[in-house]
This record gives C-alpha cells, sequence and structure tokens, in this order.
C-alpha cells in the first residue's frame, strides 16, 4: 500500500493492520490518503483538536459534567481501520473489474462515526427528553479498596446482586434506568447509596454476590493502561468448499452486488452491518419473531427508535425465529443467497443452534462466517459478560482513557463496541477479498477484547498538565494544540513575556469569550479549537455541512472517497 498520511497513528495502525493480512487475504497497492479534517471545514492540526470540535469531548465528557480529553487518539485509530477498510474494498471492486487506484479518509469524519448514535439521538424530532446527569457513575470501590465494574443486562439480577449486599431497596430501584441507560447517555448517575454499600463490602463479598445473581459479573478495573494479553485484532481462518455462484456487480460502489445477512442486537454487531452498507453491500436483517426490541426504545424517529435507525436504516428486514427448526432453515436459505453471514450471539448459541460456521458452509459454500464477540480469543473457566465497560476495565483501555492523576475507569462513550464493530467489518472485507479471488470462504473471529489491543498505549499512565484538557472560557472552552508551553500563548493572552505558569494561562482565559481567544491566537500562528458542547449546535454548523447527512436525523455521511 502506497500511503500519503498526514495522521500519524491512522498510519501505523493502518500499516500494522494491513501488514497482519497476507495471502489471498492481503489487499492490492493502493494509494491510501489520512487527512486530518476530510470535508469538514475546520483547521483541525491534530487529535486533540479533532475530538474538541467532532463531539468526543463532549460525549466522553457528559459523566464528569464538562468536555473531557479521551486519553488515547481514538479517532486516529478509527481513520486508520477505515482506511484498511477502504483500501479491502477497493481490492474488491478492482478484482470484480472496477478502476479504482485511491481511497481517502479522515480523522474527522472517523470522529463523526464514533459519536453517531449520539449526535443521532440529538437532532431527532421526538419530543422525548433524554434523562441523564452527571457524577455518582461506576466503578464502585469496595471497603479493601478494589476498583470494580459491575455488569448485567437485567433487572432481576441488578435486584438480587444489590439484596445480597444489603443495599436500600429504594436506591436499588432508582439505579437501575441510570444503570441501563449508560451504554444510550454515556452517564451514569446511581444513588449515593449503592457506592456507599460497596465501600463497606469487601471484594470478596462482591465476586459471591454477583455469582449467586444469575447473569451479573464483575471484574476489578486494571491501572495498567497496557493489554494484559496480546491477541490478534482479528482471527481469519478458511473454510472448506468453493462457491458455486459469483455475485454480479452491479453499480458503482465497491461491495455493489454483494449480499450481507446479519442476526445482530445492539451496536457492535449492527455497526458490521451499516459499514458494509455503506460500502455498497445489501445487507439483510435477521430479527426475532415482532421484530427486534430495540425498535421501540425512545427517542423515535418516526415509528422506530433513532438509535436503531443510527446504525439500522438502509438493511432490509426479515422476523425468523431462529430458535425453531423452521426458522432455522429460513436462515440457511437466506445464508445460502448471501456472501456473508455476521452474529454477535452468546458464546455457544451458534453451535446450540446448529448455525455455526461449518453448518452454514454446507448450504453456501464460500461462505464468509463472521463472529462479533465479547472476548474471543480469551477462554475463561467463566467467561464475564462480554460488554464494553467491562472490556475496558479488564483490557486496560479505561485506564489508558484517563490521565495519571485521576482513577482509572472505563470511558462511558462506547469505545470497544464501535471499534469492535470496526474491526469485524475489516475481517470480512478481507475474507471477501479472498472470496472474489478464489471462490473460498473464511470464519472471522473478532471481539471487543481483540479490538481494544488496536488502540496504542503504553505502560505508564501520563501526567497532563492544565494545558493538556479543554480550557474554560467565558463562554466554553477551547483546546490548544498538543504540546503547547504557557510562553507560546502569552503573547496574545496579555501576559508576562515569560510566559507565566499554565494555571495562569488557563485562569487568563476565563476572562473573554472563546470566539476571542480563538481569533487573537490564531493571529498569533497558534490554532486553537472550540469544544463542541452542544451536537445540535454540531449538526447545525455549515463547517460540517459536506461531512454530515439528515433524513429523520442527522447522520455522518459514507466517510470514504474513492478514486
Amino acid at each position: 500500500m502506497t500511503t500519503t498520511l498526514t495522521a500519524d497513528v491512522a498510519g501505523l495502525v493502518a500499516a500494522e493492520q494491513l501488514g497482519a493480512l497476507s495471502g489471498e487475504y492481503a489487499a492490492d497497492p493502493l494509494v491510501s490518503d489520512v487527512d486530518w479534517a476530510g470535508r469538514v471545514d475546520l483547521p483541525l492540526a491534530d487529535e486533540l483538536a479533532v475530538q474538541a470540535a467532532c463531539g468526543i469531548m463532549h460525549v466522553h465528557g457528559r459523566a464528569a459534567g464538562r468536555p473531557q480529553r479521551l486519553g488515547v487518539d481514538y479517532a486516529s485509530v478509527l481513520a486508520g481501520v477505515l482506511a484498511v477498510q477502504g483500501v479491502l474494498a477497493a481490492s474488491i471492486a478492482r478484482v470484480r473489474g472496477a478502476r479504482l487506484t485511491a481511497v481517502r479518509t479522515s480523522v474527522a469524519d472517523a470522529a463523526l462515526l464514533a459519536v453517531q448514535q449520539y449526535l443521532a439521538v440529538a437532532t431527532t424530532d421526538d419530543d422525548w427528553a433524554e434523562r441523564w446527569e452527571p457524577g455518582g457513575r461506576p466503578p464502585f470501590t469496595s471497603r479493601d479498596g478494589v476498583r470494580f465494574e459491575v455488569e448485567t443486562l437485567y433487572a432481576e439480577g441488578w435486584r438480587r446482586f444489590w439484596q445480597e449486599l444489603g443495599a436500600d431497596r429504594e436506591a436499588v430501584a432508582e439505579g437501575w434506568w441510570p444503570f441501563q441507560q449508560r451504554f444510550a447517555t454515556a452517564a451514569g448517575h446511581l444513588p449515593e447509596a449503592l457506592h456507599a454499600t460497596a465501600r463497606n463490602t469487601d471484594y470478596e463479598a462482591v465476586v459471591a454476590a454477583a455469582t449467586a445473581a444469575v447473569g451479573v459479573s464483575v471484574l476489578p478495573v486494571r491501572d495498567v493502561p497496557s493489554p494484559p494479553v496480546e491477541v490478534p485484532a482479528c482471527g481469519l481462518r478458511p473454510l472448506p468448499g468453493t462457491a458455486t455462484r459469483e455475485s454480479e456487480k452491479r453499480g458503482e460502489a465497491p461491495l455493489d452486488g454483494l449480499v450481507v445477512v446479519e442476526s445482530t442486537r445492539r451496536i457492535q454487531g449492527p455497526l458490521v452491518g451499516h459499514v458494509l452498507r455503506l460500502l455498497g453491500a445489501e445487507v439483510i436483517r435477521v430479527e426475532p419473531p415482532g421484530g427486534d426490541p430495540m425498535r421501540g426504545i425512545p427517542p423515535m424517529a418516526g415509528d422506530c427508535s433513532v438509535r436503531f435507525r443510527a446504525l439500522n436504516d438502509g438493511k432490509r428486514a426479515v422476523e425468523v425465529d431462529i430458535k425453531s427448526p423452521a426458522g432455522q432453515r429460513e436462515l440457511r436459505e437466506l445464508v445460502a443467497g448471501a456472501d456473508a453471514f455476521v452474529h454477535n450471539w452468546a458464546p455457544g448459541k451458534a453451535e446450540q443452534l446448529g448455525l455455526d460456521a461449518e453448518d452454514l458452509v454446507r448450504a453456501s459454500p464460500g461462505l464468509t462466517y463472521a463472529w462479533a464477540s465479547g472476548w474471543e480469543p480469551l477462554s475463561w473457566p467463566e467467561l464475564p459478560l462480554g460488554t464494553d465497560f467491562l472490556v475496558q476495565a479488564h483490557s486496560g483501555l479505561g485506564a489508558a482513557a484517563y490521565p495519571g492523576d485521576e482513577p482509572s475507569m472505563p470511558s462511558l462513550m462506547t469505545l470497544t463496541d464501535i471499534l469492535g464493530g470496526m474491526v469485524c467489518a475489516q475481517g470480512v472485507l478481507a475474507s471477501l477479498l479472498r472470496r472474489v479471488r478464489t471462490g473460498r470462504g473464511s470464519r472471522v473471529d473478532s471481539s471487543l477484547f481483540s479490538a481494544s489491543g488496536v488502540v496504542p498505549r503504553g505502560v505508564h499512565r501520563p501526567v497532563w498538565t492544565v494545558l493538556d484538557r479543554p480550557l474554560r472560557t467565558a463562554d466554553g472552552y477551547l483546546v490548544l494544540p498538543r504540546d503547547m508551553a504557557p510562553g507560546d500563548v502569552a503573547g496574545p493572552l496579555g501576559l508576562a513575556a515569560a510566559g507565566g505558569t499554565p494555571g495562569e494561562v488557563a485562569a487568563r482565559l476565563r476572562d473573554r469569550p472563546t470566539e476571542v481567544w480563538t481569533e487573537l491566537l490564531a493571529d498569533a500562528g497558534v490554532v486553537a479549537t472550540p469544544v463542541c458542547t452542544d451536537l445540535r449546535a454540531l449538526a447545525e454548523d455549515p463547517r460540517f455541512e459536506r461531512a454530515l447527512g439528515r433524513t429523520t436525523h442527522v447522520h455522518p455521511l459514507s466517510p470514504w472517497e474513492f478514486s
């Protein structure tokens, strides 16, 4: 791959992920251009500027009640994965007769993709008001000093867990709504009584309570940023058989004519199909009888949840009871006419239903079979629930999200759900490239945990100065370019020539509005970026016009440009 990279981390991630592919999975030599701003009309110059302008600092900071810097180069990492996806998609199109030579994406496009569900909620016309408040969030701290995350998907498990610990019943009931909504809101204010209960309980007793309450997992939050084990982001394994048909290319998009069947829920799985649809594939979504329950969760866009629409618009939905023999036959028939099948079922469910890779490849030789899991390839005796915040806690990503002078904790922005879906889509594209070249299929295994390892981070948590964070102004926040010294901004701020201290710079910025400071700093050659604190304002900002579209809500446009 020939690259023209202005976004260094994105280039490193792209090179590493493409380097892991070999033989029939390897992409063609193409020009892959990753810049900072793309179609966003802003003078973005680094990761912090993108996080500030495109809403990541706002969403990540909701739990604290103020914008916060995300401690890893998350948008750049996503841009690197987008670059790999674009190169693989272009390689597929070239095998099928297209004359593509280059693909372009940007860190800003990646950042908008990361906040797309929050953006959808902010811009729908539903009168339903999203309820959340800062503070009081997990993780909890036990009496013996262990910081830990709790996860359960069901109210009964939540009630039983806290009952085992002797928590106040009213606090338990009050805490369930913000706890389950934290995936959607990026905030999770829980009653202080629950935190007090944890502080009065040893961690061993917490684990025992989770064991007694069916469907509850607890994990300690690691303080070391680096992953506990190194695993490939995505596993690719050849499957037997050769495709008996070729998918006809019908249009301009790289995956036009390819068919993907998905049986997925929540964020990680549906995002895989969403990415493939943006690249031109026809996506058939298999839902249970009555439809996916997520369709009815407010806020609504028309007659459907806007969160659901953000990841599932444009897919064709069919209702199939995959637990019944008739439904299993129906799914096999759907897959027999498809090029790829994607699911994010719980471990063991595919084998239990007779719908594992070896089962489906008989009906569809050459199939790409993808499983997006929580913990693959870890094999603990009792795997905890494979959800975003538990994975952040164990993988070290939560430790990397905050500086060394703050406690380790997972970001309540769904970092691994988004990255996990993107990595799985990358694996599906590699497998589809093998299929169009050879007719042979592959099994793709990825997980939230394996995807978390794509994010570069060290062994130690860095300490930030005040200038490394969003800085308060009279009417908002701004961020300075990375590694900015006080002396670099002393003159425009009216400070002494010596530049003062970081604290003096921060105090001075509070005196005037954001726009005044950005203009004064720009005149001195310093590009300061205002921090987005309202996604509705971002959606209406003409500088984002070429990067965003609108249907029933505002959504990011396809992040790739092919030529």
